[in-house]
């Protein structure tokens, strides 16, 4: 059964739509446990749209302010519950993406690798090509190891940059699951058509 965590280096990766195709090609349901920033399209939303194969579960905690998720849980006056994060019982493949990178807060006590940690489902880092992601993209992987998350692989988002790519999965032990081109347009056959091409399926068989 294919169970995946879809992960990033940082807000903005790209995540979202690399989550939207996994789920498209596996026929998946998807869920994103904790939204924060409810204006404009969601990443719920912008999946339902990108995936129309995908089933799209509701998020446990819809949080009105764009920003980390102990934060807009502390606006909101909720207290984030590590119970209210239970996988959903589906049958099938589940694709569940996290909110921001990898030590990303939900709580002053709780970190995303330390829910992917409870999880235990396998998880894919997705990481930007641009200036930086080597750092980054090392450091997400030793915040995952060091909490034995099983990782999947790393798939990048953006312009071909072999240095980069190459350094990470030299360094970082971790297969290279293929690289995301920016998709302009975005839709549901470009994005379908982009990851048949691009993205290494085989290697999360």
């Amino acid at each position: 059964m294919s169970r995946f965590t879809i992960t990033g280096t940082d807000t903005d990766v790209g995540k979202t739509v690399f989550a939207a195709g996994l789920s498209q090609a596996l026929r998946a349901t998807y869920w994103k446990p904790a939204q924060a920033g409810l204006e404009g399209e969601t990443d719920s939303e912008a999946v339902a749209r990108l995936a129309p194969d995908a089933t799209v579960l509701p998020e446990a905690y819809r949080l009105h302010t764009p920003c980390s998720p102990h934060e807009a849980a502390r606006v909101d006056g909720v207290t984030i519950d590590l119970a209210e994060l239970k996988l959903p019982d589906v049958e099938g493949p589940l694709v569940v993406e996290g909110a921001g990178g990898v030590l990303v807060p939900y709580r002053e006590d709780l970190l995303a690798a330390d829910i992917f940690a409870h999880w235990q489902l396998p998880t894919i880092l997705v990481a930007r090509t641009a200036l930086g992601t080597i750092s980054h993209s090392l450091m997400s992987l030793e915040a995952l190891r060091s909490r034995e998350v099983a990782v999947a692989g790393v798939a990048f988002v953006g312009e071909h940059e072999p240095v980069a790519e190459g350094a990470i999965t030299r360094i970082g032990v971790v297969k290279h699951l293929g690289r995301l081109p920016m998709l302009e347009p975005l839709d549901s056959q470009t994005l379908a058509g982009a990851f048949s091409t691009h993205i290494r399926m085989d290697l999360l068989a």
